[in-house]
């Protein structure tokens, strides 16, 4: 698992090179989400597995990086996926970097 910065993160989804996928729960999600994001929240997600890309980067979100960090973990251990990022302090992080937020 890597890290990535929320301007690192930003740029590659700009740039079509990844998909940033949001693992918070729904009321989480309605209250700031970072535009153009996936969401699965955490517990939705071994049933939606098929809906995690293999063939692009995948950059999972949480609140403040923990969550989607075991994300990242469970699916490389678990369920075959490698290159896997984590978004580095999460939403927080990406509403300090003053990168768009979508209410």
């Amino acid at each position: 698992m890597e890290l990535m910065t929320p301007q690192q993160a930003k740029a590659a989804m700009d740039a079509g090179e990844a998909v940033i996928i949001d693992v918070r729960e729904d009321d989480e999600v309605a209250q700031a989400a970072i535009p153009g994001a996936r969401h699965i929240p955490m517990g939705d997600l071994l049933e939606r597995l098929p809906e995690v890309p293999r063939d692009t980067t995948v950059i999972f979100s949480c609140h403040s990086g923990g969550r989607s960090e075991n994300v990242c973990r469970y699916l490389e251990e678990n369920e075959g996926f490698t290159g896997l990022v984590n978004l580095e302090g999460g939403i927080v992080a990406w509403g300090q970097a003053g990168l768009p937020i979508a209410q």
